[in-house]
Formats: C-alpha cells, sequence, structure tokens
C-alpha cells in the first residue's frame, strides 16, 4: 500500500491533495529556495528496521480488571505512536487516574508509555515504569515522526465511536505537542510539499485539516518539483532521539522510577506493587493479553549523511523524506503482517533509486 493508498485509508488524503480552492492561499514567499538531496550510495549511514503496532478497528483505550488491578490498555496506534501519544495518553490517563491512588504503573517506555508516564505524574501520582527496553532502543527511537496521523486503521473496519475519538486524541496531541517546540525536545514547525501527477481524487474532507496550517495549491512554475500537481501545508516535527531523552529526563526528574522487566503473562503483574497501571506494551499486547487483532506493519528507513540546509520534507507517492539533525531520513516501505527486523534490501534500493529520480534535475529554485 503506498502513502496515497495510506491517507485514503485513514480518512486523511485531503490534507495531501488539497480540497480547497487552489488559490485561495499565496504561494511561496520571494527568495524561499529548496537545496536538494544529494541522494547517493556512498552517503548512506544506516539503514533501521522497526514494527509498527497496527490494529485493522484501530488503537485501545479501554480499562479492565485483571485479579486485583485495574488495567488501562493504550496501545495499537499503528504507524502514529508518537504522533497520538499525548492525545491517547491524556484519555488513558482520565482512565487510570483515581485521587485516592497514590501509585501507578506504567508497561513500555516508548513514546506512548512515556507520555502516559508523564501526564499521570502531572496528576499527582508517584509512577514507576516497567519496560524489557528503554530509549534508544524503543522501536519510538526510529520513526520518522511527522504528526500525521496515518496508518491508523482499516477504512471498512472504523466507527463514528472511533472517528470521534481519533479527532479528539488529534487535537489533544497536537495542542501537547505545541508546548514542546524548541531544541531541548528536538520539536518543530517544518513545510511539506505533497507531490502527484493526479489532481485531488475528491477524497471526503479531513475534520483535523485545521491542524495543517499554511496550506496552499502550488501552480507549475512556483517550486522546483517535477510533478503536476504540488501542495504544501505545514506540521509539527519530532527529532524522537532528542524527543525520547528530553522526555525521560523529565519523567525522572519529577521523581519517576524504571525496573527493566520483561512480563509473559498477565498473572506476573499480581506481584508489582501497583494497584492500577496502564499497558503500553504496543506489539506486546498481543502476547501478553492476547489481541490477536494486533499484525505488525515492517518499515524501514534509509538515513542518509545530514545536511543541515535541507529544511522541507516531501511526499511523493510511497516515498518521504525527513531532515533531522543526526540525517536525511528516506522512507517508503510498509509490508503488511512481515515481523522479521532484516533489513529488505530489494525495498531499500527502490526507495533510493525512487528519491534519487525525485531529485535528478531537482532546480533547488
Amino acid at each position: 500500500m503506498d502513502r496515497r493508498s495510506l491517507f485514503k485509508a485513514a480518512g486523511l488524503g485531503a490534507l495531501a491533495f488539497g480540497s480547497c480552492s487552489p488559490r485561495d492561499e499565496k504561494a511561496l514567499p520571494p527568495g524561499r529556495t529548496f537545496p536538494p538531496v544529494k541522494v547517493d550510495p556512498g552517503r548512506v549511514i544506516r539503514t533501521v528496521v522497526g514494527l509498527r503496532p497496527f490494529r485493522p478497528s484501530g488503537f485501545v483505550v479501554r480499562a479492565e480488571t485483571v485479579g486485583s488491578k485495574k488495567i488501562v490498555h493504550h496501545y495499537g496506534h499503528g504507524g502514529c505512536g508518537v504522533t497520538l501519544s499525548w492525545g491517547t495518553a491524556h484519555l488513558a490517563v482520565d482512565e487510570a487516574y483515581d485521587g485516592r491512588v497514590g501509585d501507578y504503573a506504567v508497561i513500555g517506555c516508548g513514546a506512548v508509555g512515556l507520555a502516559t508516564a508523564r501526564l499521570l505524574q502531572r496528576r499527582g501520582g508517584n509512577v514507576t515504569i516497567y519496560a524489557k527496553d528503554l530509549p534508544p532502543q524503543t522501536t519510538s527511537n526510529i520513526a520518522g515522526a511527522q504528526w500525521q496521523p496515518f496508518t491508523i486503521a482499516d477504512r471498512d473496519k472504523r466507527t463514528p465511536a472511533f472517528d470521534a475519538l481519533l479527532e479528539k486524541a488529534s487535537r489533544l496531541s497536537h495542542r501537547y505537542f505545541q508546548d514542546l517546540v524548541g531544541d531541548r525536545y528536538g520539536v518543530r514547525w517544518i513545510e511539506n510539499y505533497a507531490c502527484s501527477d493526479e489532481a485531488s481524487e475528491g477524497y471526503r474532507d479531513d475534520p483535523i485539516d485545521d491542524l495543517y496550517p499554511d496550506q496552499a495549491v502550488l501552480l507549475p512554475g512556483e517550486h522546483p518539483f517535477l510533478y503536476a500537481h504540488v501542495r504544501r501545508f505545514t506540521t509539527l516535527f519530532i527529532e524522537t532521539p532528542m524527543y525520547l531523552e528530553a522526555v525521560l529526563h523529565d519523567f525522572m526528574a519529577m521523581g519517576g522510577r524504571i525496573e527493566v522487566r520483561n512480563f509473559t503473562d498477565p498473572a506476573e503483574l499480581e506481584a508489582l506493587p501497583e494497584s492500577v497501571m496502564v499497558n503500553c506494551t504496543g506489539l506486546g499486547a498481543r502476547d501478553l493479553f492476547g489481541d490477536n487483532e494486533l499484525t505488525p506493519v515492517k518499515g524501514q528507513l534509509t538515513v542518509l549523511l545530514p545536511q543541515p540546509e535541507v529544511d522541507y520534507i516531501t511526499l511523493a507517492g510511497s516515498l518521504y523524506m525527513f531532515p533531522r539533525r543526526d540525517g536525511i531520513l528516506l522512507g517508503g516501505t510498509t509490508e503488511r503482517g512481515v515481523s522479521d527486523l532484516e533489513v529488505n534490501e530489494e525495498a531499500k534500493a527502490a526507495v533510493m533509486e525512487g528519491h534519487a529520480r525525485f531529485f535528478a534535475g531537482f532546480g533547488g529554485k
């Protein structure tokens, strides 16, 4: 499934290819330049692989009692774990928090677990994180992490109730991330250029379209991209290595505690001292709690040497380019139901070749 299909499946196609009047917005400001990405095998520094915890019906936020414990399940974000982390954490903490309880456990230490732990602390809770992996060994660390919900759920599995929950979580998360903009957390606003050879396919209006400011449809001659249709929008970008380190530091500074543990049976949770816990185990919830709907979606990113002058994101079909301080991220792979962590060399070559064509003859206007 390419990125356009992912947008459509998630109900987010409008932001990528536009639904508003094409000249309602200004074009590029005078002097805007686009330094081209240097796509060359000799500039590759690594290729990383991660597994997205995807559920066809969408993420889970719900509470249940297991033995003497109240467990709030909070997982299954697919490709938007970082994007939605603060919003769904807000919903999960609403379920978990009890003013009569002092101590809380969070199972998992990725972006979802850390956001949950921090919001519990903000409510006054004493929080311990139990996790088998800590940053920088989590899947969240290698995520591209543009703020843009996609790969959330299958369209035919979604319900109006889930769509309303998704919109609420998106709006909450977006607002939380705005407070983290700056060098310390590695969060910044960045322009996106969605490129296509086809006009808008008439997707439904995106209910969170207003969260993407500075939108414009660009005409030929106003940009250097070799595509017939180009749309600009601005969103938040999260440099996950910096971000996770900063949030983990905040958690520890507020008295948080971490214990490295790997749970294989829900009965093991009974031995923990906390009576309320939040399950943020991602794909781990499939085996730990028997959620067979959880499906791995394998993705990989090839990272080139950094180019500090590149200050924009490109989206074209299944390809995307994210500029980070530690390197240029090239993506475009989605392998549903594949759970191995080996680099797919064929997919890597296709992503490199696709981006090489994208930037070939690039005018850098």
